[in-house]
Order: C-alpha cells, then structure tokens, then sequence
C-alpha cells in the first residue's frame, strides 16, 4: 500500500487498565496509560538525558476484555493504528 498508519509502543503501564464502554451504544474497551522512555547521551555534557512519553491507549473487543485485566507497572508491547483528536477549550471567568 501507499499509505500505513502503524505504530508500536513498548513500555510499562503507569496505572491499572480502565474498563469502559461508550456513551452512545454501550461498547465495551479498555484504556491504557502506557510510559514509554527514550534515552541519549547529552553531546556537550556526556551526560546521559531520558524522556518519558505517556500514551492513551483504546483496545476494542476481546483483546479488550484481556487488557482490562493489566494492572500497573506491567510490561506491554501495543500496536495499532495512531488517532488524534481535536479538542475545543470554553475558558469561562468570574467577574
């Protein structure tokens, strides 16, 4: 194909797996909070740097009545398609 959208993480699950179901027609998933870190050496100092990203991760259909039964600090390897999402903020003051 021309066009892949495919990634895989692997790292550690920060907080236990949330089992969920959507608003509108009941659908069972599960969310992920999952940590995955990159390290370097810092060229000027030789100091060894580290960044940790998280990631929220959905796992649909059986796989996520699996993953609804991780729990934090597991070691989990997650493939799947990436998605964003666009959010709108109403900021409301006080007078």
């Amino acid at each position: 194909t021309m066009y892949q959208n495919r990634l895989t993480l692997i790292g550690f699950l920060g907080k236990d797996a949330e089992p969920r179901t959507t608003k509108t027609n009941q659908v069972p998933y599960t969310v992920l909070r999952l940590a995955t870190n990159s390290s370097w050496k810092d060229k000027e100092s030789g100091e060894w740097q580290s960044q940790t990203e998280w990631h929220r991760c959905l796992v649909w259909g059986r796989l996520g009545e699996f993953a609804a039964t991780l729990t934090c600090g597991a070691h989990v390897q997650v493939e799947g398609e990436l998605r964003s999402r666009t959010y709108t903020c109403l900021l409301y003051t006080s007078d």
